[in-house]
């Protein structure tokens, strides 16, 4: 059960035969850090020191097991059969809202797979954490750089105020997003090892796709369709900034 200091997201895969897959994910709040309980007979794949990340900061005395892999035990075991194609229904419902879609199994997987990396505890996918707060499945690839760009200048609002030296021109941006390349890379090493079909291992191909054509918007400034949504920030005219609608009503 939920507790008053957690939020709860659940997914719903329907498969064609019938069966319906089940999953509630628990998130602490306020810090968005998984709070479901581990198996503890995990699989030997999941040992810190199996495929390790040779950026990785953990060591095995402390951290046995690598967070992110031990997290994704239950999806894999789950899905290791799965067919990346295969057509689904799937229903997601968070504490304000639902959304339903009927895809292919890995673009379901992928949204849930990326909420389960990014609240784990790995040092480097802490760095998205936030966009946890904001969710969103299915998102598009112009939504995701939008969402991630967002969140990191956030960020970079609270380095400020905390007096720390902000990074507005997002020139550490790329390099966050490389680092979760390595991570994707070497999770799907395990992966490989340990499934059979392609639905898990073709999720996480998508992950790192949106990761890499993050770091390459900002990298070669290619944000032009985004930035014609900001033209009313660009007008000098006093009458730009007396509109009286406000944010809830958008």
């Amino acid at each position: 059960m939920p507790t008053r200091d957690s939020r709860q997201i659940h997914y719903r895969f329907f498969l064609s035969n019938g069966e319906c897959l089940q999953f509630d994910l628990e998130l602490s709040t306020p810090g968005l850090t998984l709070a479901n309980h581990r198996q503890d007979d995990l699989p030997a794949w999941t040992a810190l020191d199996h495929e390790k990340c040779p950026h990785c900061p953990l060591n095995a005395a402390s951290s046995p097991r690598c967070p992110l892999a031990a997290n994704l035990v239950e999806v894999v075991d789950t899905f290791k059969d799965g067919v990346a194609t295969d057509e689904v229904e799937i229903v997601i419902r968070t504490h304000n809202r639902s959304y339903g879609h009927r895809a292919p199994l890995a673009q379901g997987l992928s949204s849930m797979i990326g909420l389960i990396m990014v609240t784990s505890g790995c040092p480097y996918l802490d760095r998205l954490r936030p966009m946890a707060h904001t969710h969103l499945p299915f998102a598009s690839k112009q939504e995701t750089i939008a969402r991630a760009i967002s969140t990191y200048l956030l960020a970079q609002f609270f380095v400020n105020r905390r007096g720390g030296q902000p990074d507005w021109q997002l020139r550490n941006l790329v390099r966050i997003y490389d680092d979760i390349n390595v991570v994707n890379e070497h999770i799907s090493r395990r992966l490989s090892q340990v499934t059979t079909r392609d639905a898990s291992l073709n999720a996480l191909t998508k992950l790192d796709c949106f990761a890499s054509i993050t770091a390459i918007s900002v990298e070669s400034d290619s944000l032009e369709e985004i930035e014609e949504m900001f033209t009313a920030y660009f007008q000098t005219d006093s009458a730009a900034n007396s509109s009286s609608v406000s944010a809830e009503d958008v």
